[in-house]
């Protein structure tokens, strides 16, 4: 009785040996096919079975990149009014983005008010629109490398007599106004002491409000004053003395996914290193914010 019952567990382990050996031929076979569904780099795809990496397991299911942009921002994610194209260097970008990660890609509307929100409620899986580097903003996402550096400029209009120079702009009685969400929105906070601070949120704008007379002079950034520059001929931008404020723009998403972290940073270093990025920005006008290798 002891040897039949010795026979049956020694054919026990045998099965469930074969079984192993099968489970273990049919993975391998099925890895590659799997992955080649997207186009991983090495850190993205020894991250891609953690549990966390939402989006990458989203991407190698088929869905498409999710991008989140603001349609409003000028030489980065404009939406062209004459023929509602849009254009900019983070539209060159997140296209040329998608197309190395090998999967579909579709646009979500946000703003810098919404940002956090729009990423942290999972709207989108990456925030592509020159996203200044703010304590405030890290404390909630995960940043990529910065790939372009500007500070604060002012825009005022040719004929004012109240503002013509840098230092008029901190004087009782002035009124400046900031995008509401913009990283310009707490540092002029900041600075002001004696100028009135007055934070426009859509669908007011800040040309319209200073074409009105409401405001005597509204502070941007670089790649917002190009649109000024390039269109409005009423419009008179204001260099500081020296650099004020620059910031590093980078782009954001949700914290807690290294691997998909790790894929976009590859992603923004070899653009910086291999020249393509200086080459977009040059078509956009932004050549000189761009970071370097």
């Amino acid at each position: 009785m002891l040897r039949v019952q010795g026979s049956a567990v020694g054919l026990l382990i045998r099965v469930a040996g074969a079984l192993r050996i099968a489970c273990t031929l049919a993975v391998a076979a099925w890895v590659p096919a799997e992955a080649a569904t997207l186009r991983l780099s090495s850190p993205l795809a020894r991250q891609a079975t953690a549990p966390e990496e939402r989006v990458l397991h989203q991407l190698r299911a088929g869905q498409p990149l999710r991008v989140c942009i603001w349609t409003g921002y000028y030489g980065i994610t404009w939406r062209n009014p004459r023929n509602q194209q849009l254009v900019g260097l983070d539209i060159d970008l997140s296209r040329l983005f998608a197309e190395q990660l090998g999967v579909p890609m579709v646009y979500v509307e946000s703003s810098f008010g919404t940002l956090i929100d729009d990423l942290l409620g999972e709207r989108c899986d990456l925030a592509m629109f020159a996203i200044g580097v703010l304590p405030q903003r890290a404390r909630h996402l995960a940043f990529s490398q910065p790939y372009l550096r500007s500070g604060i400029y002012a825009v005022t209009t040719r004929s004012s007599r109240i503002v013509k120079r840098w230092a008029d702009i901190d004087r009782p009685g002035v009124v400046v106004a900031v995008q509401a969400g913009t990283f310009m929105e707490p540092v002029m906070g900041e600075t002001l002491k004696q100028a009135q601070l007055r934070v426009i949120r859509p669908p007011m704008s800040r040309e319209r409000e200073l074409e009105a007379g409401r405001v005597d002079v509204f502070m941007t950034d670089y790649p917002y004053s190009r649109r000024l520059l390039d269109n409005a001929d009423w419009a008179r931008l204001i260099e500081p003395p020296e650099p004020f404020h620059v910031l590093p723009y980078a782009y954001a998403m949700q914290p807690g996914q290294p691997g998909w972290l790790a894929e976009v940073d590859a992603f923004v270093l070899r653009i910086r290193q291999d020249g393509r990025l200086l080459s977009l920005a040059r078509r956009h006008g932004l050549a000189p914010i761009v970071v370097g290798p």
